[in-house]
């Protein structure tokens, strides 16, 4: 059976101080997030393919990407 993954527990002060953001500078730190996932996900990728084209590397970022979106659960709202 496949392990849950283990979610760190919602820093209920950071969502205070997200809150008070502009929407815009809010989805600003989001999309900075997700560069540096990406980022992070295509520098472990390289090192293990380091014969890889760009192209076939962005590949393999994207496949990385969907697979996880599909398997992994999304963390649940606080109640």
């Amino acid at each position: 059976m496949l392990e849950q993954p283990r979610f760190d527990p919602i820093d209920l002060t950071q969502m205070r101080l997200l809150l008070q953001l502009p929407p815009h500078k809010r989805v600003r730190l989001m999309l900075e997030a997700r560069e540096l996932a990406v980022g992070l996900i295509r520098g472990r990728l390289r090192q293990r393919y380091p014969d890889l084209s760009s192209r076939e590397l962005n590949l393999k970022v994207l496949e990385e990407i969907s697979r996880v979106e599909r398997t992994l659960p999304r963390p649940q709202p606080v109640s």
